[in-house]
């Protein structure tokens, strides 16, 4: 049986904020004395504000929106034709059987914020309910997925990293009502023979709640495959899994390392 350690907020928010674990590691490693007022001040940004079920809510300042409410000009299917899902109200909605879609940039260490609504009335169960999936890199998959009252295999359900870590719990919310993911992301690293040196690590907050603490991922997660070298940037993927899911307020925070 796992236990579940409920964080100070506080330090949740700075963990966050420097994006795990090896970020923290990195910032210990400086040139800089303890209190050197010559240190460089962090660049101060307006942290925006948080959404509502009638509002998305507004991005950081330093963020870049994926999606504004408006279009989907940042998203491409894999052809790199226009994405075909459907907008209307401030959202967009898979439309099934258009495919996948794929930001036109690239992105690696990021902080990745996603809202999204489940289909309500809900219509299947277990897989076949409210399936899609946030596939970080085109390749690492948060699980997106009608978890409400609804049981499937703990590796597949709202919240996992899909095959390989269950959410500590599960924290959603009721078809037809907003949710959101907070997606702390450190990109793998290879040396220039394809040797991995770093796999990736992810934190995941649903609704608010950690689901994911810094875990290892360990490969791709529709193959269960070992790594490949890839780049250090890759676009980010929204599955079409044949379920009208719906998204607003997507936005990336880019992460680097602070001396």
């Amino acid at each position: 049986m796992r236990e579940h350690f409920k964080f100070p907020v506080v330090l949740l928010i700075i963990f966050l904020a420097l994006g795990g674990f090896s970020s923290v590691r990195a910032q210990t490693e400086t040139k800089w004395k303890a209190h050197d007022r010559n240190r460089p001040a962090p660049t101060a940004v307006d942290p925006g504000a948080p959404g509502t079920e009638n509002s998305s809510g507004r991005a950081p300042e330093d963020a870049i929106v994926l999606f504004d409410g408006k279009d989907l000009s940042k998203w491409a299917h894999k052809d790199g034709g226009a994405a075909k899902w459907k907008i209307a109200d401030g959202y967009f909605q898979v439309v099934p059987g258009t495919g996948d879609i794929f930001t036109r940039q690239p992105f690696g260490d990021m902080q990745l914020h996603v809202e999204f609504a489940e289909p309500s009335p809900p219509v299947g169960e277990d897989q076949d309910r409210g399936n899609s999936g946030v596939i970080i890199m085109g390749l690492y998959e948060i699980q997106v997925l009608d978890s409400y009252k609804s049981r499937t295999y703990s590796d597949g359900q709202a919240g996992a990293v899909y095959g390989q870590y269950p959410p500590l719990v599960n924290a959603s919310r009721p078809p037809g009502q907003w949710q959101t993911y907070e997606i702390i992301f450190n990109a793998p690293r290879f040396d220039g023979g394809g040797k991995l040196l770093r796999p990736a690590h992810v934190t995941v907050l649903h609704n608010g709640v950690l689901v994911q603490d810094h875990v290892e991922i360990h490969g791709p997660t529709a193959t269960g495959e070992p790594y490949k070298a890839h780049a250090e940037k890759l676009p980010l993927e929204l599955q079409d899994h044949h379920h009208p899911v719906r998204y607003r307020n997507i936005w990336v925070r880019e992460l680097t390392t602070v001396e």
